[in-house]
């Protein structure tokens, strides 16, 4: 971490102070000062309640997996589900989320990310009720397309959010929260389903919503979106809650307002052409497009119809369970080394759960241009989801009559070809302030984004 780029932060009284210089300190003294930035825990606390959200949304997804084996054997006519009916109640939480994807582009510049959030939890709230008292398979279907709704909302409104109230120091590990949540939130989805009927675990759903209600409407809004509505004196109250009042946090208000200024106006047609705004949409739409085609939301919405039908030694529900501790470990992992390996030396090496999955959501946060950030990333959901359905939708039909190995070597097939992806159009971030990205697509010069911790 630059450390010119923290001292607005400390205090210090600097008059030469560049938003983007382009000398570098060593690690260990950049160090210290990111710590130092760190003891107001009030960040910590509204990441905590925006990603309630995120729990929710990793708990509805898989959802499907425990309770398709008991509906298969119901012994109520109305709620016995037939394989394509299963293909369906899998796949259309997706189309909500793809749908709720599209209303965040414009939720999250009228209404501002924060109230985007907490909007997501009526549409929830009512899915699961939907499901809970379900007497024939339309309750659940409906279920699942409203809270698959509010998913799309919360996996565009929640990433964004958390990059704007973050400090630069923290982003890689707050921006991994999301994810670690929604892995959290699967695993809770997966233990309670050993002890618990199909309709508790709808119940059971509805308590992380209420509470990330409650928490929120004690957060703040984001710095930048206030700025953006002409509320500079609020966002000043804000960085002062967020930062802490020994900080310059009035420095930092004056690098956003300017980046804010530079990017007032509406996105226009003829904009799109320029690099500054396409390349980076591109990446991230991308980045979602390939994350989804690795097969990750089928598995998990089928994950127990998938052990059920590979007769391992455990019973299917235990290896879903055990599939969930591994995932929250591995995810856990690539938080606290992504700010130290760095975003594109983890999309290399890992799996899913420690690289393709929290870091691709990141960098969405981290690269889209302010001026079209809330645009663009209801747009990254929106493919990342109708990508998603597609797969959803024929998985088991397609292993139905062709077995398992076809569509797992299709997913082997992209998982090697994210590695060239990676490698030729992913820019790394760690370490650089969301100004000095912007900076790098406009000007193309990598000096903005060298010399990474």
């Amino acid at each position: 971490m630059d450390a010119s780029i923290q001292k607005p932060l400390l205090g210090a009284p600097d008059s030469a102070y560049q938003t983007f210089p382009l000398i570098f300190p060593a690690p260990s003294l950049v160090l210290s000062f990111s710590y130092r930035t760190l003891q107001n825990k009030r960040l910590f606390l509204a990441v905590f309640a925006a990603v309630l959200g995120n729990f929710n949304f990793g708990y509805a997804l898989v959802y499907t997996s425990p309770v398709i084996p008991a509906l298969e054997t119901s012994n109520i006519p109305a709620l016995k589900i037939t394989r394509v009916e299963q293909s369906w109640f899998g796949s259309v939480f997706t189309l909500g989320a793809a749908a709720g994807g599209l209303s965040a582009m414009l939720l999250n510049d009228r209404l501002g990310r924060k109230l985007s959030i907490m909007f997501s939890a009526v549409p929830s709230a009512v899915g699961y009720a939907f499901m809970g008292s379900a007497q024939g398979v339309w309750m659940l279907l409906l279920g699942r397309l409203l809270t698959g709704y509010a998913g799309g909302v919360t996996a565009a409104s929640i990433p964004v959010y958390i990059s704007e109230i973050s400090h630069p120091g923290v982003r890689g590990v707050l921006g991994a929260c999301p994810q670690i949540m929604a892995v959290l939130g699967s695993l809770i989805l997966y233990a309670l389903g050993l002890k618990l009927s199909w309709r508790w675990l709808a119940v059971a759903g509805e308590v992380p919503v209420l509470t990330m209600i409650i928490l929120l409407c004690f957060m703040p809004n984001s710095p930048r979106f206030l700025i953006s509505k002409g509320k500079d004196d609020e966002a000043v109250r804000v960085l002062r809650w967020l930062r802490g009042q020994n900080t310059d946090f009035h420095r930092e208000f004056e690098q956003i307002k300017e980046s804010v200024r530079q990017q007032s106006r509406r996105i226009s047609c003829a904009e799109i052409k320029d690099p500054f705004i396409y390349k980076p949409i591109l990446i991230a739409v991308l980045m979602r497009f390939l994350q989804q085609l690795s097969g990750v939301t089928p598995i998990l919405v089928y994950l127990q119809s998938i052990f059920q039908s590979t007769a391992v030694i455990l019973k299917p529900e235990y290896d879903a369970a055990i599939v969930g501790g591994v995932r929250l470990a591995s995810v856990l992992i690539a938080a606290f080394s992504m700010d130290k390996a760095g975003r594109k030396i983890l999309l290399f090496v890992s799996g899913y759960a420690m690289g393709w999955g929290p870091i691709t959501w990141l960098l969405m946060s981290e690269i889209l241009p302010l001026k079209a950030r809330g645009v663009a990333s209801g747009l990254c959901v929106l493919v990342s989801w109708l990508t998603a359905f597609a797969l959803t939708r024929f998985f088991l039909l397609v292993v139905q009559d062709f077995g398992l190995e076809v569509p797992f070597l299709f997913f082997a097939v992209i998982c090697a070809g994210n590695l060239l992806f990676t490698g030729c159009c992913v820019p790394e971030t760690k370490g650089r302030s969301l100004e000095q990205i912007e900076s790098y697509f406009r000007t193309g010069r990598r000096s903005f984004m060298r010399n990474h911790i």
